[in-house]
This record gives C-alpha cells, sequence and structure tokens, in this order.
C-alpha cells in the first residue's frame, strides 16, 4: 500500500473510528441491534488462489445485543476509478470469512453462519456508479427461474466525495473531517480544518491515538507546497505551521492554478484548430495534446498553418 493508504488502515484500525463511519455514513434501525462499543478486530487470513484478502481491507466482529455475532467487511478502496465487480469480491470476501469461521470452529451454538456486513469506502475522483448487488453482474433476464439458484450480495457504498462540503461541516465526526480533507481543499479552508480537528480531540477524549495520523494527513497535503520540510508530529504544532504560511501557499496556489488554466486553454484551442484542419482526431493525437506542458502546446499552434498531417504538427 501508499503511505495514503496506510495512514488510512491506521484511522479505521481504530474501533472508535469505524463505530462513528457506522452510525454516520450507514446509519438505520438495525444498527440500534449492534453493540458498536463491544467489537474487536479480526485478524484473518484468508488463502485462495487468486482471492486472498487484501492488506488494505478489514474485517470487525460486532456483537449483536440479541446474542450472536455480526461480522463488518470494511474494504478500503483506493483506486482512482469504480470497480465494476466490487459485488463480485464482496461475495467472494464473504465466502472466506465464513470458510475461515468454520475451520476456527467459531461458529454459534446453532451451527448457522453469523451475518456479514460488507461496506465500501471509496475516495477515487469519479463518483461510484458500479453496480451494488451482484444480481445486475448476472446475466439472465428478469423473470428466469434460474434466478432462484443465483448467489445474493449486496454491498453498502460510502462514497466519500459525494458529500458536499456543507453537509460533512454538520457532522460532528472524525470521518467527516477525514472527507473533507480528502477534497482537496485550499490553503484557507486546510487552516480552518486543522482547527476545527483540534478542536474535535478536545471535546472527545479517547481518540488520543488517532491525533497523529490526523496530523501526518495535514503534513501530507503540506508535501507539494513545500517540499522537503520537515512537518511536526503534534496536530497543534503541524496547525501552527499551516496558519503561518498559508498567505505564501495560497499565492503559490494561485499562480500554479492560474498557469494549469492557461495550459488547458492552449490545449483546447490546438484541438478546435487541428479537428478544423484534419478533422476528427484520433486517440493518440488528444492523448499527446492531454499531456503536453505549455510550451509544446505553443510550438503545435505554429505548425497547424503550414502542416500537410497531424504528424507534421505532433511529431
Amino acid at each position: 500500500m501508499s503511505d495514503h493508504d496506510k495512514l488510512y488502515h491506521r484511522l479505521f484500525a481504530h474501533p472508535g473510528m469505524v463505530a462513528q463511519l457506522l452510525r454516520e455514513f450507514v446509519s438505520g434501525p438495525w444498527l440500534d441491534d449492534l453493540d458498536l462499543d463491544g467489537m474487536e478486530r479480526l485478524n484473518a487470513k484468508f488463502h485462495a488462489e487468486t482471492s486472498e484478502r487484501r492488506e488494505g481491507d478489514m474485517i470487525w466482529r460486532i456483537p449483536r445485543r440479541g446474542g450472536g455475532d455480526t461480522y463488518l467487511v470494511l474494504l478500503l478502496e483506493f483506486q482512482s476509478t469504480p470497480d465494476h465487480w466490487m459485488a463480485l469480491r464482496a461475495l467472494v470476501y464473504a465466502g472466506l470469512l465464513w470458510q475461515h469461521l468454520v475451520a476456527e470452529k467459531r461458529l454459534p451454538l446453532d451451527g448457522r453462519l453469523p451475518p456479514i456486513l460488507p461496506v465500501v469506502l471509496y475516495n477515487g475522483d469519479r463518483r461510484w456508479v458500479a453496480p451494488l448487488a451482484l444480481d445486475e453482474l448476472v446475466g439472465l433476464p428478469e423473470k428466469s427461474p434460474l434466478w432462484r439458484w443465483q448467489p445474493h450480495m449486496r454491498y453498502h457504498m460510502v462514497d466519500e466525495g459525494a458529500f458536499g462540503d456543507q453537509d460533512l461541516a454538520g457532522r460532528d465526526t472524525l470521518p467527516a473531517l477525514l472527507f473533507r480533507l480528502e477534497s482537496f481543499p485550499d490553503p484557507e479552508q486546510v487552516v480552518g480544518l486543522a482547527d476545527a480537528l483540534v478542536a474535535w480531540f478536545v471535546r472527545h477524549p479517547g481518540f488520543e491515538g488517532l491525533r497523529s495520523i490526523f496530523a501526518e494527513m495535514l503534513g501530507s497535503l503540506m508535501g507539494p507546497l513545500a517540499p522537503g520540510i520537515a512537518v511536526p508530529e503534534e496536530l497543534l504544532e503541524v496547525r501552527n505551521m499551516l496558519a503561518t504560511r498559508a498567505e505564501t501557499w495560497k499565492q503559490q496556489w494561485l499562480q500554479e492554478g492560474r498557469q494549469e488554466g492557461r495550459q488547458e486553454g492552449e490545449a483546447a484551442l490546438l484541438g478546435r484548430l487541428l479537428e478544423r484542419r484534419f478533422g476528427v482526431l484520433p486517440g493518440w493525437a488528444r492523448d499527446r495534446i492531454a499531456t503536453a506542458d505549455t510550451a509544446a502546446l505553443e510550438e503545435w499552434g505554429l505548425r497547424v498553418l503550414d502542416a500537410k498531417s497531424l504528424d507534421d504538427v505532433l511529431g
């Protein structure tokens, strides 16, 4: 896993963080039956030829108030795009977990399999549009008699980017603050979020182990704006450093934004000129334009007038 992914893994290795995620983003009346304060992490090692559980996925055993346990399978999804086959993966993990519980003789007294709750936490750039239920992946007509023999699986999706900042600001939980940090805030917003984090930890004792992790996450936001800077380990010190440097970073951030906007404008103009001269552009040409810097785009733009082919322009 990348360093960023490892920070997520450490955050959601804390039972309080997981409990807040469930209460705030997986809420439902059935949740009242789960003793979230009594949950414990299950370090299960699954062995299958192609379906081993990934390091980032986590399993929690949650006692039910009426007796028995429910097992939370928390899948931390860090891909930039949705996984079309997530419902199938959830089914495979459920089967592997049940096999593990059978092999370890951890079934309840009645010998039946305990219920499983699959939850996917996704922080990719694109919104999640993959099927949430396995039956959407099975190629059968709606009224086919074969449906009675098909497996059923559904997972709950928590798509961080689907929540607006105003919505998240009204939720007094660490996961909500985490989602706001992950939305690429500008330097001024980062200082405000750091203040909100410091205040949250003051109001909620018992989460001290997570302070240093959030300090690292804030430090990682500073990296691109201040390469090589030594980031403090204490959250309040990171907050003060952010406040001291916020104006400098804001100017740098605005300058980079203007440069990026100019580059996008040059690319769009060049694309229109080329399509007017040579028709619809092939994929390779669009890719070259999309990844070129401003100097290359300006040079290609000058070649358009005399070029007889796309190769003459893009070389």
